[in-house]
């Protein structure tokens, strides 16, 4: 029921095609590369100190009351599908009025390496990696 809760939560506060002023953009810091462009992958505030505690690395880490969200290059979800509930959110445009950078990476990249990320949310929530069809090295013998 609570994960219900969130994802309610989550869609009224501004999540729609039309990317109403509901939505935040995350800033990277000063200082910090981010070449690649930013989007955002967000979890429920829960999984937020037990995702980053098994994360080899982080980049910029974003949090409020409901929602924690790492800064990963644009296009990170190209043939993932991220979890449920975890969110996606390109362009960094997240419905999170609130949200306060509460982790600085220590080296010069804004970025977490989405594929860690994406196999940590995958085994928090309970979720076998989904990998687009031939990945792997379908075509190897």
């Amino acid at each position: 029921m609570a994960v219900t809760r969130n994802l309610a939560t989550l869609l009224s506060r501004g999540v729609r095609r039309d990317h109403a002023d509901r939505l935040t953009r995350l800033d990277v810091p000063a200082g910090l590369s981010a070449d690649l462009g930013c989007d955002a992958v967000g979890v429920p505030a829960r999984y937020g100190f037990r995702l980053l505690g098994r994360m080899p690395g982080s980049g910029c880490v974003f949090a409020d009351n409901h929602w924690w969200w790492w800064i990963v290059p644009a296009g990170s979800d190209l043939d993932l599908t991220w979890p449920f509930p975890s969110h996606y959110a390109r362009g960094a445009r997240v419905p999170a009025a609130d949200a306060r950078l509460i982790l600085r990476p220590e080296g010069p990249s804004a970025y977490t390496p989405p594929i860690p990320l994406y196999l940590m949310a995958c085994q928090l929530t309970g979720r076998a990696p989904l990998w687009p069809a031939g990945a792997g090295g379908a075509g190897r013998r």
